[in-house]
């Protein structure tokens, strides 16, 4: 999915900000908070459905009659169905995934926590998550809420980000960076051999 553009950006945190607060207001946080964190878990695992939200070529009643079996077959609030109506009627159902990830952004730091996503080839387990989140939050000082995703492309290790921070430990950045230094070596290589035949 392509990331949103400043424009974008700005109105995925209005529709984040609007959210949170009606959440609040009616004592729904959580099951809020639990139905968007299984959408950006679906987006994650399932493609079909990644290019199903994010296409501006589906009509609405298409896009509100499969939403509404997803929300079924979720057992999701009827906050969220009509927050997901709103979005249908707005023209923003590819923002759905990006408002889900901002609304964790912004209620964690309404709530003093900091969000931390983590990447990692294969799903982690529990307790795995659990050894990460104590390590962060001794190292940040801050009580931290780890939120898992599976990204089988970076090969091993992980990716994990921080706000706007990101740290890339992940197999594929080093076999990127790698396949950079053997290029260049040989394009190196190549310019000399040159030179010493001319």
């Amino acid at each position: 999915m392509a990331k949103p553009g400043a424009r974008d950006s700005v109105v995925v945190v209005r529709y984040a900000s609007a959210l949170l607060d009606l959440a609040e207001e009616k004592n729904a946080l959580e099951d809020v908070s639990r139905d968007l964190d299984a959408l950006v878990a679906l987006a994650g695992e399932c493609e079909d459905f990644s290019r199903f939200v994010s296409s501006p070529l589906i009509p609405k009643g298409q896009q509100t009659r499969f939403m509404e079996l997803v929300a079924e077959k979720g057992g999701f609030s009827p906050l969220i169905k009509n927050f997901i109506n709103v979005l249908i009627s707005n023209g923003r159902l590819k923002s759905l995934v990006a408002v889900a990830q901002e609304f964790s952004v912004l209620k964690a730091a309404r709530s003093g926590e900091v969000a931390i996503r983590i990447e990692t080839a294969r799903e982690l387990s529990d307790q795995q998550k659990k050894g990460v989140q104590e390590k962060m939050s001794v190292a940040l000082g801050r009580t931290v809420r780890v939120e898992a995703a599976v990204d089988p492309s970076i090969i091993g290790g992980m990716v994990v980000t921080v706000g706007s921070y990101m740290i890339d430990d992940s197999v594929r950045r080093k076999l990127d960076a790698l396949g950079q230094v053997l290029t260049r070596g040989v394009n190196e290589n190549t310019v000399q051999n040159l030179k010493e035949v001319g």
